[in-house]
């Protein structure tokens, strides 16, 4: 089979187009034909050397979809059309950039779609994180008001499309003023121009602050977002838009407003459900969902896409079809 193989830490040309055995499973595993596979900004950030229990050269790819070649488990039928997703696939064990992967039973979710592959391979990971930070982590409820810091990446889009079919009013932010009507014909309701400093311009819109903020940017502007929350609002940082992973100086008491609260959500497998999966892709099948799709590539592309990545240039998901 065809892989793209990280070979060591370093730049995106460390990553090489290798042919390798197609691999064989073992008892508990599922041997997966891949047909398409999104691109995470977290397999860029391992590719850099800042996931510590990572070996190389590896296979990485924390998402899949294509159709089942062999479970040993006698859980899916061959040509079952499947997703597989996290469990330290693409760390611990090689994972989705590549042609075939072979994978844990209790991560792999089955479904039926007509939609093209490329589509598909857009949502297992973007999904588990959008729905497990607003369910799991900020338990939104219909009525309430949602900040999303990092509107127009992959994630915010799809997360305002979610919030708005459950209920929400969003406000969507971006630093660029040119992109607003794209967050506004994305569904926002209303959209701040993120300078670094944006609570005043939140409570102009809501003055006692919203309920619920969804942190993308990350560490740079969270100690802005907690103060952006109104009493007994949540702050879910999810993502770390802004390449920093921690901070300089946090001080509870006093960057965390009383009685707000703060939490992450870094998501799992154990978080997604067949039937939660099937219900989205038949959302996105019937249009009333659509999905932020940058560009397609192919797997010999795969280093270009982490160029893309580091460059902050894609303006949507990155999606590998084999």
């Amino acid at each position: 089979m065809k892989a793209a193989v990280t070979t060591k830490i370093g730049p995106p040309e460390v990553i090489e187009i290798q042919e390798r055995d197609k691999p064989t499973p073992k008892e508990g595993e599922v041997l997966i034909q891949i047909k398409a596979f999104g691109l995470n900004r977290s397999e860029m950030y391992t590719r850099q050397g800042h996931s510590p229990n990572v070996k190389f050269p590896r296979i990485q790819g924390i998402e899949c979809v294509g159709i089942v070649e062999h479970d040993t488990t006698g859980k899916y039928e061959p040509g079952q059309q499947v997703a597989a997703i996290m469990g330290e696939m693409g760390r611990e064990f090689d994972g989705g950039y590549a042609e075939y992967t072979v994978v844990p039973s209790r991560i792999v979710f089955a479904f039926n779609s007509s939609l093209s592959w490329d589509k598909l391979g857009a949502i297992p990971e973007m999904y588990q994180t959008v729905s497990g930070s607003l369910h799991e982590a900020l338990e939104v409820k219909s009525g309430e008001v949602l900040l999303i810091r990092g509107g127009t990446s992959s994630i915010g889009m799809l997360t305002c499309q979610l919030a708005k079919h459950l209920g929400l009013t969003v406000i969507a932010t971006t630093r660029n003023e040119s992109k607003s009507h794209i967050l506004i014909d994305n569904g926002a309701d209303h959209v701040v121009i993120d300078d670094g400093t944006i609570q005043d311009k939140v409570k102009a819109i809501f003055p006692a602050g919203v309920n619920k903020v969804l942190e993308l940017v990350g560490t740079v502007t969270l100690k802005d977002s907690l103060y952006s929350l109104a009493p007994k609002g949540i702050c879910c940082m999810t993502g770390i838009l802004g390449n920093s992973w921690s901070m300089p100086e946090f001080t509870p008491m006093g960057d965390i407003p009383s009685t707000r609260k703060l939490t992450a959500y870094m998501g799992d497998a154990e978080n997604l459900s067949s039937e939660s999966l099937q219900e989205f892709i038949d959302a996105v099948e019937s249009g009333a969902i659509s999905l932020n799709i940058d560009r397609v590539l192919t797997i010999d592309q795969v280093p270009e896409a982490h160029e893309i990545m580091e460059a902050s240039k894609a303006k949507g998901k990155l999606v590998v079809v084999t």
